[in-house]
């Protein structure tokens, strides 16, 4: 059984992103091994990417959505992210954050991938999703960078 991931819109972005080497060749080794996962996101991550500026870019980014599932947004994931931010895991500013969380333990994955070090990966934020996941008889989840995995 392959392990379900959720990808937030920071792992796409990197693929692209020069200005850190680094991320984006370990960003593009993942990619190679998607194959290896369940791999999904969410209308949220489609949104997020269909802002981006350049036309080229923006269309690079969006094939990329053809190689994982996109999973539709719901009242539920609305909520949770919301109840992440009551007990301040993350401020109101940090919404799609909480969104993109809550969309992956809704949709009950493994794991989510994030690069974004700042407000996901991070012990002290694992750990406070994740009191709030007990808190309401949900599952915890796993949130790392695509090197962990």
């Amino acid at each position: 059984m392959k392990l379900r991931i959720y990808l937030d819109t920071s792992v796409f972005s990197a693929y692209y992103d020069a200005r850190v080497t680094d991320r984006q060749i370990e960003t593009e080794e993942f990619w190679r091994r998607l194959d290896q996962f369940e791999a999904n996101t969410s209308e949220l991550t489609q949104q997020e990417l269909s802002q981006t500026q350049g036309s080229e870019l923006k269309a690079k980014l969006i094939q990329l959505l053809k190689e994982v599932k996109i999973l539709p947004l719901t009242d539920e994931m609305n909520e949770l992210a919301k109840r992440y931010i009551s007990a301040s895991v993350f401020t109101p500013v940090m919404f799609n954050d909480a969104l993109h969380a809550a969309a992956a333990v809704m949709t009950r994955q493994d794991i989510l991938v994030s690069w974004n070090f700042k407000h996901l990966v991070n012990r002290r934020r694992r750990a406070m999703v994740n009191e709030v996941n007990i808190s309401h008889g949900l599952p915890t989840i796993e949130i790392v960078a695509p090197p962990e995995i």
